[in-house]
């Protein structure tokens, strides 16, 4: 299968070989393409691929548990960090992110099925105030992947 025109170089290659597209189960590595799309947010893929090792380090290999705990010290810590792209904003939304994402993990085990709910929710809510998202820095794709992907059982 021939690639897509934007894959031709690394870090895009092998993002594109093995990652792109497929359906993900599990959920750190869910919770990991969560926090790298918000930091994409007004930049290029490419640019955080390129950072994504940085960001596991600096976020704690994506633990929602520990990031949701997360405090002033490491915000300072975050926002130091020449790694990651260092804005307060996204860092503060990887971080109440965090926290929706352990609270959905919470109320189901079925934790996609409560994702598609949330996602259902967020395209209500985005078309009630016209395109203004109440999650932050989630992409439409992002979400579109999540309501796509196959329930967990």
């Amino acid at each position: 299968m021939p690639r897509c025109p934007w894959a031709i170089t690394e870090p895009n290659i092998t993002y594109h070989d093995e990652e792109w597209g497929v359906p993900v189960h599990d959920d750190r590595l869910f919770f990991e393409f969560l926090i790298l799309e918000g930091a994409q947010a007004g930049l290029s893929w490419t640019t955080i691929l390129k950072k994504r090792e940085n960001y596991r380090k600096a976020f704690d290999g994506f633990q929602a548990k520990k990031i949701s705990r997360y405090g002033a010290r490491d915000v300072r810590r975050l926002l130091s960090d020449t790694g990651i792209v260092r804005n307060r904003l996204k860092i503060a939304a990887t971080i109440e992110n965090a926290k929706n994402f352990l609270a959905v993990q919470t109320r189901s085990a079925a934790t996609r099925i409560q994702i598609r709910r949330i996602n259902d929710l967020l395209r209500l809510d985005a078309s009630d105030r016209h395109g203004q998202r109440s999650s932050r820095y989630v992409s439409a794709t992002r979400r579109t992947r999540w309501s796509t992907s196959p329930q967990v059982k």
